[in-house]
């Protein structure tokens, strides 16, 4: 995957919430850059919040460091998109 395409990270991104939190294909498909995660899907709690992470790297190849996950990155859609494409092998 080019560290520019954006669109195929936005695309596992989204499949990766639809999958992890059980939401529906309509749902996850309706999220946009500004829409929020963490604290206003209550899906996403701390718990999922880990199983996100794991499935991100899995399906992106990327390693995801303990001390980067913060409230910032998980803020809304658009953020954890830049995060997860910020990972990406340049």
């Amino acid at each position: 995957m080019l560290p520019d395409d954006i669109s195929e990270i936005e695309t596992t991104v989204r499949a990766v919430l639809r999958d992890v939190l059980g939401l529906s294909a309509a749902r996850a498909d309706a999220f946009r850059s500004d829409t929020a995660l963490f604290g206003a899907l209550p899906e996403l709690d701390s718990m999922a919040v880990a199983g996100v992470l794991t499935e991100l790297e899995e399906r992106l190849g990327i390693l995801i460091e303990d001390d980067e996950v913060d409230g910032e990155m998980l803020e809304n859609f658009g953020s954890l998109v830049r995060y997860a494409a910020s990972k990406q092998p340049q």
